[in-house]
């Protein structure tokens, strides 16, 4: 039993093929990684994952997805979401909301959390888990343009843990912030694994080092190498692969 399983996935947008007979799978509890230069289509993966890319007009996706044991292509995608927590690229907070209210509204709205005691409690939680607590306990109140670039990152990630998801995806969390705030959402993430299976794309190779329990290495839409971080590490079998690890990609 996977968290996420893809068997021969093939995404089109638009007349254009962007996945081509992707097949992966990733164990529960783990930070499963996917490495890739820009344009290789990891974006699009996690978006066939969380059913985002329902949203994208003349998308059509092959092949069989199942997510957290339910066939995810005829699950209702909106039940499909509340199981799944995502952070984006770009820090992307409610900005019309509080620090408090941000992780708030994530519980309450996944039913979470009902009373202000208990709501109170997945706030800390979440946030101390996203390693942002300490920062900010005392600023519950303040919104989230007060905080730094890194800060309003992990303030997303806390909102996402607040939905207490069994799966969280993570699409280049770290690309835009400082190196300081980047290390401490790796440390969160590694910390996590325990209690939620998580997906994340970089296209740092060190920081996939640093984090990683599996990797997949997408290229072109396809992926030419998967299996065990620390095999794949030493011991990469492709030219891409290891030309990626090089940084020569």
């Amino acid at each position: 039993m996977f968290a996420v399983e893809m068997n021969n996935v093939s995404v089109y947008l638009g007349g254009r093929q962007v996945l081509k007979g992707v097949t992966l799978r990733v164990p529960y509890n783990t930070v499963f990684v996917i490495m890739g230069p820009s344009g290789s289509g990891k974006t699009t993966l996690l978006r066939v994952i969380n059913r985002l890319i329902d949203l994208t007009e003349g998308a059509r996706v092959e092949g069989s997805v199942k997510v957290l044991g339910f066939d995810a292509m005829s699950y209702d995608p909106y039940e499909l979401r509340k199981l799944i927590g995502m952070v984006f690229q770009v820090p992307n907070p409610f900005p019309h909301l509080t620090i408090y209210d941000n992780v708030a509204v994530a519980a309450r709205i996944n039913g979470v959390a009902k009373s202000r005691r208990e709501v109170d409690e997945v706030v800390r939680w979440a946030l101390e888990r996203a390693m942002l607590w300490d920062e900010v306990e005392d600023r519950l109140h303040d919104y989230p343009h007060q905080l730094s670039g890194g800060q309003r990152q992990r303030l997303c990630l806390a909102r996402a843990l607040a939905m207490k998801p069994r799966l969280l995806l993570l699409d280049e969390p770290t690309a835009n912030i400082d190196p300081v705030n980047a290390r401490k959402l790796e440390e969160a993430i590694v910390s996590l694994k325990d209690e939620v299976t998580v997906v994340m794309v970089t296209h740092f190779p060190h920081q996939a080092a640093r984090v990683a329990d599996y990797v997949a290495v997408l290229y072109d839409g396809r992926v030419v190498e998967q299996g065990p971080a620390q095999q794949l590490f030493l011991r990469p079998t492709t030219d891409i692969a290891q030309k990626l690890l090089r940084g020569e990609m």
